[in-house]
């Protein structure tokens, strides 16, 4: 188990207690910054795809539903295909400078970053 995957549950191994109901406390939902006051990231990643290059956006504080919206959002703006996982944006080819463009546009703060 991976330390992020980590809950106060795992201390938890068996109850005999037939009542038993293990209430964790993480019920609540994330709020999504309003734009202005998100600091995102476009960075340009190559490793571990197979020499492709892809646009990654990050710090996106928010709920998922409001990511997947900005990905989506973000890949007909920019005309190509690309996913959402493990709270980034990932944009298929070099994209940066339309990535930021767009985002600026938006409202949000936005840096290019990386290589």
């Amino acid at each position: 188990m991976s330390k992020k995957n980590k809950n106060e549950r795992s201390s938890v191994v068996y109850s005999t207690n037939p009542s038993f109901s293990f209430e964790s406390g993480d019920d609540q939902v994330e709020e999504t910054l309003a734009p202005g006051q998100q600091n995102l990231r476009v960075y340009l990643e190559k490793k571990g795809r197979g020499g492709k290059s892809v646009s990654v956006v990050k710090a996106f504080v928010g709920s998922s539903e409001d990511l997947e919206l900005l990905g989506k959002t973000l890949k007909s703006k920019c005309g190509v295909g690309g996913s959402v996982k493990d709270g980034e944006v990932i944009i298929q080819g070099d994209q940066r400078d339309k990535l930021v463009l767009t985002l600026s546009q938006m409202g949000y703060n936005v840096k290019k970053a990386g290589g």
